[in-house]
């Protein structure tokens, strides 16, 4: 199989630029096929109450699609209202949650193992020195 990887932006915010793709091959490998998609808060909102039956926007929905396949939706809207919470830029929590949301396709589960994974990566990718 061959590396494929797209990003999907149905927002009107331009996004930073950051290395995703590297991320992804880091974290999931070349041979998983990604989609990263942006979406507004609408279909944030109706994605997470129709898969989590929780009836809110949410910043992150990762999607498995196979074992070489997935996708992740963020809500640019939501990272950006969150940003004081987790006392991050914009770019650092939006790769942060790139991060977050590649580790779960990889079969993760919110764990101090996770937790220590995430940190790994966010450090090598958006260490603030």
């Amino acid at each position: 199989m061959r590396e494929s990887f797209s990003v999907i932006n149905q927002t009107k915010g331009k996004l930073p630029g950051l290395p995703f793709v590297i991320i992804k091959n880091d974290i999931l490998g070349k041979d998983y096929s990604l989609s990263l998609a942006f979406i507004d808060e609408v279909t944030s909102q109706r994605l997470n109450k129709t898969y989590r039956k929780k009836d809110k926007p949410t910043n992150i929905l990762s999607f498995p699609l196979s074992k070489t396949e997935g996708e992740i939706l963020i809500c640019p809207v939501v990272v950006k209202r969150e940003l004081k919470k987790f006392g991050r830029t914009y770019r650092q929590l939006l790769g942060f949650l790139v991060i977050h949301g590649c580790l779960h396709l990889k079969g993760m589960r919110h764990s101090s193992t996770m937790e220590r994974r995430e940190k790994f990566y966010d450090q090598k990718y958006f260490s603030r020195h």
